[in-house]
């Protein structure tokens, strides 16, 4: 007996995924579907009712649950247990937005109040680069800022900050790097000035190689551009837990923000990893930001589990993924501003997910982590989505729409919705022969050829999707999104009975990468791997092909 099979409801489930009649007849039969089908949590609404679901399906899943305790497993999660348990540690993402009142114990140890202690710290550096206080080593104000960090403390931020452009003071220039490839940093560099321009170094060990080495190429252009050693302070700051080395850099040790054990990279924009977010928004809505998290927090360990937004979300994607078998899903953001917001999502969701082994360390024989992707919904309309409403494949969707925008303008966000609602209409109820050959029958082609054509046009319909709508794009709404889809991620860890929070994946690719990094400077030439990298290893070591 598997881990999914060993829950109660399996069977159950099972036969209702081959009993299930066409949405389009689910819509029919219950005109309010769209009302009983809907949650509403820290300024998101979610309509779920595009979905292969009926009330005793909603009723059975969130019945299994249930069986696996989820609840307990939350509370484990908020009140600090080591429920990372490959490394021993506590997922307290959470608590880098709990209230200044709270009270979450680390190893006897409440930590909040180092956290509130680390956002005033970031408050007033804030108030210093934006005020024009702090001067770089020609006496001139801070005008760009240049974020150098990969993996969360890369992506979380930047994306966070892109979102938020409409909320941006003006009065700094962000510019994010994290790719080795040296392209990256040297045309980074081109637009910058080493008398105003500030670097944010984000690494935990101050020792993660594609950040140390930017980092330390990010130096090298500075000495050159006529800073000293003596002013590295004046223009570099890191958020590291290794204070040791970043002194021995020469930053200031004022200057050096905390990291924590109890935090993963990709869950750690909340933390002073949100520099670049708070320098370009503000202190003000980067505490907004937390504020719209610990509001979703706040849902997901109180409201019951069938009014639960992360958890029928998460719910949804372990009944597509385990019992439609569902290789991927789709997020499709309809402003601008959030086109970002898939790709985080991606590294979010498959880096937690991505598992082949449970808590017991026995190997799973069934779907974990979906492929995650998505895009800009306008633009993938004119692309991928004829795979959505045609292909062969089951694919979920989610939609995400501000109901407002902040830059109106004609008919453009009428548009944009109509855009956004057509889509899910269409996916849902898909076009049938008998229609599809209604709409030729006032052309000129043979009844043989409308025949063939119709059945060209025939789309099956019943792919689901789920809309989530806000009334506006704020940092509060934002951080909200974000931490749905961070809760969201952990359901489905605890249905599959598998660890989100480590990513040994990950750390197999960075140590082969430095073994391999030492044999291309080596003296002698690599004979010991396979074949191929021993080929690859020596055409780089020529230079040429």
């Amino acid at each position: 007996m598997t881990v999914m099979n060993s829950y109660p409801q399996w069977q159950t489930l099972q036969r209702l995924s081959q009993q299930l009649p066409h949405m389009r007849s689910l819509f029919a039969e219950d005109p309010k579907r769209a009302e009983s089908m809907s949650v509403s949590a820290a300024g998101l609404m979610l309509d779920y009712s595009k979905n292969r679901v009926t009330t005793e399906v909603m009723q059975s899943l969130l019945a299994m649950a249930q069986s696996a305790g989820l609840k307990d497993k939350i509370n484990a999660m908020f009140a600090g247990e080591r429920i990372n348990t490959t490394e021993q540690r506590a997922v307290l993402h959470t608590a880098l937005r709990a209230s200044a009142d709270s009270e979450i114990d680390v190893d006897g140890q409440n930590i909040v109040p180092e956290v509130q202690q680390t956002l005033a710290k970031m408050e007033a550096f804030v108030e210093a680069i934006t005020s024009g206080e702090w001067r770089g080593f020609t006496g001139k104000a801070i005008t760009d800022i240049v974020s150098i960090g990969i993996g969360g403390s890369f992506l979380g931020p930047k994306i966070a900050t892109q979102a938020l452009r409409p909320y941006w003071s003006g009065k700094l220039k962000c510019h994010f790097v994290a790719n080795v490839d040296a392209t990256s940093l040297v045309e980074k560099l081109k637009l910058v000035d080493p008398e105003t321009t500030l670097f944010l170094m984000s690494s935990k060990s101050f020792g993660t190689q594609e950040t140390l080495t930017n980092t330390l190429s990010a130096r090298d252009w500075f000495l050159s551009q006529g800073g000293t050693q003596q002013d590295i302070a004046k223009h570099f700051a890191a958020i590291t837990s290794n204070v040791a080395k970043a002194t021995a850099f020469g930053m200031d040790e004022a200057n050096i923000f905390p990291m924590w054990d109890w935090v993963g990279g990709r869950y750690s924009l909340w933390s002073a990893i949100g520099l670049p977010i708070a320098l370009m928004v503000g202190m003000d809505n980067f505490r907004a930001l937390l504020q719209g998290a610990s509001d979703m927090d706040r849902h997901f360990v109180e409201a019951p589990l069938a009014q639960n937004m992360p958890v029928i979300m998460g719910m949804l994607s372990v009944w597509y993924s385990n019992f439609f078998n569902a290789q991927s899903h789709v997020v499709l953001t309809y402003d601008h501003y959030l086109r970002g917001l898939p790709a985080y999502f991606q590294q979010l969701d498959m880096e937690s997910n991505g598992k082949s082994v449970t808590l017991d360390g026995e190997r799973v024989d069934f779907n974990t982590g979906p492929v995650i992707w998505g895009g800009e919904g306008t633009n993938g309309q004119h692309a991928y989505h004829q795979l959505l409403h045609q292909g062969t494949a089951l694919i979920p969707a989610d939609f995400i729409m501000p109901l407002q925008s902040h830059n109106p303008l004609g008919e453009h966000h009428a548009q944009l919705a109509s855009n956004c609602f057509g889509q899910t209409q269409a996916l849902m109820q898909g076009r049938t022969f008998d229609e599809a050959l209604a709409e030729l029958a006032g052309s000129k082609l043979s009844d043989q050829d409308k025949a063939i054509i119709a059945r060209h046009k025939v789309m099956d319909g019943n792919k689901p999707s789920n809309t989530l709508l806000m009334d506006k794009l704020t940092p509060q709404t934002l951080g909200a999104l974000i931490a749905l889809y961070e809760h969201r991620t952990f359901v489905q860890g605890v249905i599959w009975q598998i660890n989100s929070f480590d990513q040994w994946g990950v750390e197999l690719g960075k140590t082969l990468g430095n073994d391999v990094l030492a044999r291309l400077g080596a003296a002698e030439e690599s004979t010991d791997l396979d074949g191929s990298s021993n080929r690859l290893i020596r055409l780089f070591r020529q230079g040429h092909l």
